[in-house]
């Protein structure tokens, strides 16, 4: 059986399309077309990564982003018919991993939840030849070990999406370097960087949030106006 996925959108249509797309690359489909259906489903399914629709009739896509990430870390993308940035970086900061923007070629549904499930999949669970570069840091309290996946901050482990973890291990792998924002961005996302882009600012303020860094003088992640983020030695 192949991964799990939740698609909600009340768009019957829409969803049936992205249905049938997955189903043909072999994965498992589960539909909703409201946001209690989506919670019921997502606390009943042991679910491999989930697409949502902000605009819903009985609550929106944030909503339900919020509900999940307070049990489960696998990835979610927004679907929506709205272009703001303002939408884009709401829901990257509540813990979304991915954006599309309505209308959509389904190819490339299928492309980002490929993307998606394979990056999820190489940190959190082991592959069969462990890198020979360094599996843990130790930097000033904050311990990270990217074989079993977890970030401890002053011995209280942070509940990471794998694209948060993703974007600490690399500031931590190089550390006392200043990383600019559109090699994090490519780096993590494997995609290339595009002008006025949002997104590694609003998972940075995640970051920073869950380890209760101040906005103005963080302990760790501090950033370099104009350049990048850097964790310094």
């Amino acid at each position: 059986m192949g991964e799990k996925i939740l698609i909600v959108d009340d768009e019957r249509e829409i969803a049936d399309l992205i249905e049938v797309y997955l189903k043909n690359d072999g994965y498992t489909v589960y539909k909703c077309y409201s946001g209690r259906e989506a919670l019921q489903c997502a606390a009943e399914t042991d679910l491999d990564l989930a697409i949502l629709d902000i605009m819903l009739p009985d609550m929106d896509g944030f909503q339900i982003c919020r509900k999940i990430r307070e049990k489960h870390y696998y990835p979610i993308i927004m679907l929506t018919a709205k272009v703001e940035d303002g939408d884009k970086i709401m829901g990257l900061t509540i813990g979304a991993d991915d954006y599309i923007t309505k209308p959509f070629n389904p190819l490339e549904v299928v492309a980002r939840v490929k993307t998606q499930l394979r990056r999820y999949t190489r940190y959190n669970h082991a592959g069969e030849n462990p890198p020979a570069a360094p599996v843990e840091y130790d930097i000033r309290g904050l311990v990270i070990n990217r074989e079993n996946h977890k970030a401890v901050l002053f011995g209280r482990e942070l509940s990471l999406t794998p694209i948060e973890f993703s974007i600490l291990w690399y500031l931590c792998e190089h550390q006392g370097v200043v990383v600019p924002s559109e090699e994090l961005f490519e780096a993590v996302w494997g995609e290339k960087f595009y002008h006025s882009n949002n997104t590694v600012m609003a998972h940075i303020g995640r970051l920073r949030e869950k380890m209760h860094e101040p906005a103005r003088k963080p302990k760790f992640i501090k950033t370099v106006w104009g350049v990048g983020y850097t964790i310094e030695k």
